[in-house]
Formats: structure tokens, sequence, C-alpha cells
């Protein structure tokens, strides 16, 4: 068992290793991010919240030009509220942690921490696309952690970062939504999108944000 002290001091070089990493490359992946226990608990938690059908549409744009356009975005949402259960609750007190750990190392401003359940049935995917919206320069960092056991390469469903700035596949890192996975981003510089999968595919979306 870990003491305090312990944990927070692997939660330090943890969040030292992301940080060095998003500052060099402008993105970051780590495997097993999460405590196995907690992956199975938010993951069961987002399938039955699609299997109820209380899951959104995601939609293309933001505010009144928002619209519903599946053929560029297929994933069904639900936002997360502090106090809606207590995994949800460990995770955002997870990634509270992470966010001052990005400003001890980054000095990014970044304030708060937002986030969504996305759930994307087989087939649906999110054509390539930015994350920062043109008249808003709040999102910072966009963070993905991923729920799905048991997942293998030839299910699909990665999340291809364009890293050389183009289209191109060949210029392509592609990072698998494996269960307790993170992939972080500078929301504002990278290209990416979300390709097809055979099987649902689970995670939690969310990005560090600075006051405007």
């Amino acid at each position: 068992m870990l003491l305090p002290a312990q944990s927070e001091t692997r939660a330090d070089d943890l969040h030292r290793q992301i940080a060095d990493a998003v500052h060099k490359h402008g993105w970051a992946e780590h495997d097993a991010f999460l405590p196995p226990e907690l992956v199975v608990t938010l993951a069961r938690e987002c399938a039955a919240l699609a299997a109820a059908g209380s899951l959104t549409r995601a939609g293309v744009g933001q505010g009144a030009a928002r619209t519903l356009q599946p053929e560029i975005r297929g994933d069904q949402i639900q936002w997360l509220q502090a106090g809606q259960s207590d995994a949800c609750d460990q995770y955002l007190a997870i990634m509270e942690t992470l966010r001052v750990g990005l400003n001890r190392e980054l000095f990014l401003g970044l304030d708060e921490y937002e986030s969504h359940f996305a759930f994307y049935p087989p087939g649906a995917s999110y054509k390539q696309h930015r994350d920062r919206f043109r008249d808003d320069d709040s999102r910072v960092v966009s963070v993905i952690v991923y729920l799905n056991a048991d997942w293998l390469p030839q299910h699909g469903g990665a999340l291809r970062l364009h890293l050389d700035d183009t289209a191109d596949a060949m210029g392509a890192r592609d990072i698998l939504p494996v269960a307790g996975r993170i992939a972080m981003f500078l929301s504002a510089d990278m290209l990416h999108e979300v390709l097809p999968a055979t099987r649902d595919r689970l995670s939690l979306t969310g990005w560090f944000r600075r006051r405007v």
C-alpha cells in the first residue's frame, strides 16, 4: 500500500513526464493513468447512460451555430457534473491534480477543467478538426482518457494526431483507445480525428481551460 507521500511523489513524477512531452512535442500519451477499478466503474457508468438513452448526440460548432452533422461527428455525450457519481468525482479530483501539475511545470494559466463522457457506436467517427473555436481561445489543452477493456488494433477507433499539421496519414500518430490510457495535446495546434471502430468506443473527453 502506498503512503500518501509516496502517492504524491508518483503523481508529481507522472505530471512531470506528461508536461515534458507536451512541452517538447505538443502532445503526450501515457498508459495506466487511472486506477483500473476506477476505469471499470466509469466504463460501466458510460455504457449504462448509453443503454438508457441518456446521452445526447454531439454537435459541430458553438452556441447558436451548433448543428448536428453525423457525417462529421458521430459521438454521443453527457457532460460531467460534480456530485453525479462517486466515480466521476474521483476522476475530476484526479484531473484537478493534473491541472495543478501542468500549471506548475508549464505555466499555462489553466483555471478549470470541463469533461464529458463520449460514446461512439460502431462505425461512428469524428472528422479532422481542431478543438479551439475561432472566436474563443479558452481551451488550452485537450485530454482524452479511454475506458475500453481488451481493445485490440483490429478494433480500430484510433485517435489520429496529424503531427506535421497536414491531413496526410503518413505524418500522423495513431493512439488506440486502450482502457486507462490518457492522450493530451495543445487544443489550438493539433489537427486530429477519431477513426471508426468495430465496437463501442468509450472515453472521457475534456479540456483544461483558462478564463478569458
